[in-house]
């Protein structure tokens, strides 16, 4: 495959996880008013105490505010294109997380439905990209060379 070939299915995969990702994190905060999933930070808490069952409550709230932490650093990593691999990766294994405790917590169907083992499967492909076209990754590449 060519760049000009990966270019662009590259950087739409890249912003697309990075956008999804965010849109959950705004979801929690209450920014997407009646088309949201959690409303607000104590939904979200809650939901999360149901996909994280065999822990106790304080370490429950502890993996909430990590998750987003995490579903923060990691989306915007991504959309400036800066450690993009690291990024990937940890995006791949924070959502291939999120997969295994909704099956496991809430059964199948769920991570199916909104696609979480598909955007795991995403993040480690682009992961595995050579070089990240359109990234701070590139710009620094490209002068250091």
């Amino acid at each position: 495959m060519t760049d000009q070939k990966v270019q662009f299915p590259q950087l739409f995969l890249r912003l697309t996880i990075a956008v999804t990702m965010l849109s959950a994190v705004a979801d929690r905060f209450g920014c997407w008013g009646k088309n949201s999933a959690w409303g607000n930070w104590e939904n979200f808490e809650k939901y999360t105490r149901q996909l994280t069952f065999f822990l106790p409550e304080s370490l429950s709230r502890i993996s909430a505010y990590g998750a987003t932490f995490l579903e923060i650093l990691f989306p915007v990593l991504l959309l400036i294109g800066y450690k993009t691999k690291i990024a990937a990766y940890g995006t791949g294994f924070l959502l291939l997380t999120f997969a295994l405790s909704m099956t496991v917590a809430l059964g199948i169907k769920v991570p199916l439905d909104y696609s979480v083992w598909m955007g795991s499967a995403g993040a480690f492909l682009l992961a595995v990209q050579s070089k990240y076209s359109i990234s701070i990754d590139q710009l620094i590449k490209n002068n250091i060379s």
